[in-house]
């Protein structure tokens, strides 16, 4: 074989090592489920949320139906929720601090201060989009 030849062969060789996937390398992916439902406003101040914290209503914070809280047993406390009002495509994101009585399990309540990204006070109750960030994830 020429040398040419050679070099050739090794240089594809060294390509195809570069294109091979590397074990232990792996990305999982999650599967994320948008839901749709009522959005409404609440003040958090002055009592502690279902999950433990005391918060403001200039916090971004949300909570969830109880349906869904009790469901997972509060797993999503602390969790990022991107919402969207599906009448202007604002988006805004909040925490998962407390659970919502009156919500169903498509539906957030959220503090002033993250209502007030995506509508205005006086609106009330807003058709929303929304799913959880990837846990771990933050704004």
């Amino acid at each position: 074989m020429s040398r040419a030849a050679a070099l050739f062969v090794l240089f594809i060789c060294a390509m195809l090592s570069l294109a091979a996937p590397l074990q232990g390398n792996s990305t999982t992916l999650v599967s994320r489920v948008t839901h749709t439902g009522r959005g409404t406003w609440y003040d958090p101040s002055g009592s502690e949320g279902n999950c433990g914290y005391w918060d403001s209503d200039s916090e971004p914070v949300v909570a969830i139906g109880i349906g869904r809280y009790n469901a997972n047993h509060g797993a999503n406390c602390n969790q990022w929720v991107e919402i969207t009002n599906t009448a202007n495509g604002k988006t805004a994101y909040g925490k998962t601090r407390d659970s919502c009585e009156s919500c169903d399990t498509s539906s957030l309540d959220m503090s002033p201060a993250l209502f007030k990204e995506i509508s205005t006070l006086a609106t009330g109750e807003i058709t929303i989009s929304w799913h959880f960030m990837a846990a771990g994830w933050s704004p």
